[in-house]
């Protein structure tokens, strides 16, 4: 009877994509880590250093897990909504980090990319940059936006390795 309870219960209940960052190299000005979605690689990442004290648009945001949304304003949006017009559904925007405000997943090769933001590639270069980071974004995006458009809430993960 309570195995009954439990299926009727979970029914409607759509399990959440989990997005993971294992931060893997630390850097004085960057950190390097390592994309999974459900457990399964899928791009490298570069953000700014970790540092005790932040440092505006130079620190990477703290551990922990987040919820990802859709962000369908300002001024990523609308380039990215003009160079991807057959996919772009909104910024993927980590949500309720302390102190932080408009953190993103977007494309970019460079540490100077970035303003606290989370960078993808495909490849990690013997500078410690990313490479083919608009390949690695558009294949990561449009898993994630599977998981928007099929109901599920999707969260993010930073740990170190």
């Amino acid at each position: 009877m309570l195995s009954k309870l439990i299926k009727q219960a979970l029914k409607g209940f759509k399990k959440p994509m989990i997005l993971k960052v294992v931060r893997y190299r630390h850097l004085k000005d960057r950190t390097i880590g390592k994309l999974y979605i459900n457990d399964v690689f899928e791009c490298y990442t570069l953000e700014d250093a970790e540092r005790e004290v932040k440092v505006w648009g130079e620190t990477c945001i703290p551990l922990g897990t987040y919820e990802l949304k859709l962000r369908q304003e300002g001024s990523f949006n609308i380039r990215y909504t003009k160079k991807f017009p057959d996919f772009h559904k909104g910024m993927l925007h980590v949500t309720n980090v302390d102190n932080f405000k408009y953190i993103l997943i977007h494309i970019g090769n460079f540490i100077k990319d970035t303003a606290g933001c989370l960078l993808v590639g495909k490849e990690v270069n013997e500078l410690e940059n990313l490479s083919r980071s608009t390949d690695a974004y558009k294949q990561m995006y449009q898993k994630v936006i599977k998981g928007f458009e099929n109901g599920q809430k999707v969260y993010i993960t930073y740990e170190n390795e």
